[in-house]
């Protein structure tokens, strides 16, 4: 853990295909801390969440550390989440970016047979032709995440430090020039 840091405990929130994954293990590698992420406290084998109290309390045992990087926007644990966070990085890219994004990872896991949590894989079937689809979720999703995203950030946590990325190139501009030492500015929002 890296003292000197502007922040040390840090949520990263976004639609499906922004990139919260790949920007929240590059963050806490160098912030020193652990990358908590929070689909593979929630899902289990056969894509079944995982029962809402056993949730909550892992959420709780990752986050209770003094620091950590979180990826996920579940909103059953936004309390813990983000009333423990210091800052709120959210990727807020276009729908089109997310999309393209979404396809391009899909497609490698579907190849690859990846592995991704307790023993789940993408196929082609639960990416593109089912009703749980996460296409059709980023797209339903989008505009009510943003929304709820304002809301409760106006709302509940004005403690948090926000860092609004709008497009994939201010992430990359912004975890490029993020230094441990770089001083968060004394107002609430960070804007690129």
């Amino acid at each position: 853990m890296n003292p000197q840091a502007p922040f040390q405990r840090a949520a990263v929130v976004g639609v499906t295909g922004s990139g919260k994954t790949t920007l929240a293990e590059a963050l806490a590698a160098r912030l020193g801390v652990p990358h908590v992420e929070m689909d593979a406290l929630n899902w289990q084998r056969g894509w079944q969440p995982i029962e809402r109290a056993e949730f909550r309390r892992r959420v709780d045992a990752a986050t209770a550390a003094p620091g950590w990087v979180t990826d996920g926007n579940y909103r059953e644990v936004r309390d813990l989440v983000w009333g423990r966070a210091q800052a709120l990085i959210w990727l807020d890219f276009p729908l089109w970016v997310n999309l393209w994004r979404l396809l391009q990872r899909s497609l490698h896991r579907i190849i690859t047979r990846e592995e991704l949590w307790n023993g789940n894989r993408e196929s082609v079937r639960g990416q593109f032709f089912s009703r749980d689809s996460l296409f059709v979720y980023a797209v339903r999703s989008r505009r009510g995440l943003r929304q709820n995203i304002r809301r409760a950030l106006e709302d509940n946590y004005p403690h948090l430090h926000v860092i609004h990325l709008a497009s994939p190139r201010a992430a990359d501009r912004w975890l490029a020039e993020f230094a441990p030492e770089k001083r968060v500015h004394d107002e609430n929002r960070i804007t690129a």
